[in-house]
């Protein structure tokens, strides 16, 4: 377990090399940089980018108890990282994972990135997914994506959206 919440870390904090050292995934004045002490941990671009600590969290806590395989319970797990990570005060009371997106940003503040591809959408944001059934919702990180398990790969279905909550 410990290895894979290590791996989870480095995926979380790990960032793609195509923004700017000062810019912010979710507020430009909020944002904290990863120490140096765990930049070879997170990944060597990680010092060019500012994190929501908040997100990072919820991430983390996902990533924490998810499991090898899916428990179909997604929502249900990022619901409880959100509230656990103080992005959100209340537990959200939307049903099915496909509607976790307009809950986010009606009731939670929550905005949607203008990303259309899984692998593009920044590290601690939370993507939704729609398609037959209840839908998949799931956090992204650097080398995958977790909610209820962690996958190397996104989920199948079709992206909904990309949502971050901006630091107020």
């Amino acid at each position: 377990m410990r290895i894979i919440f290590t791996a989870t870390l480095a995926f979380i904090f790990a960032c793609t090399c195509s923004l700017h050292a000062s810019y912010s995934l979710f507020g430009s004045d909020q944002g904290e940089t990863v120490k140096p002490e765990l930049r070879s941990l997170f990944g060597p671009q990680s010092s060019n980018f500012r994190y929501d600590k908040r997100m990072l969290e919820a991430a983390q806590i996902a990533a924490d108890r998810a499991g090898a395989h899916s428990r179909s319970s997604c929502w249900r797990y990022v619901k409880t990282a959100l509230l656990e990570a103080h992005l959100i005060d209340s537990y959200p009371k939307t049903r099915y994972a496909k509607e976790a997106g307009s809950e986010l940003q009606s009731s939670f503040g929550f905005k949607k990135l203008p990303v259309s591809d899984p692998y593009k959408a920044p590290p601690g944001s939370v993507l939704v997914y729609g398609g037959d059934g209840a839908g998949h919702v799931e956090f992204r990180s650097k080398d995958g994506f977790v909610s209820d398990f962690i996958s190397p790969k996104p989920s199948h279905r079709p992206l909904i959206g990309v949502y971050v909550k901006p630091r107020s």
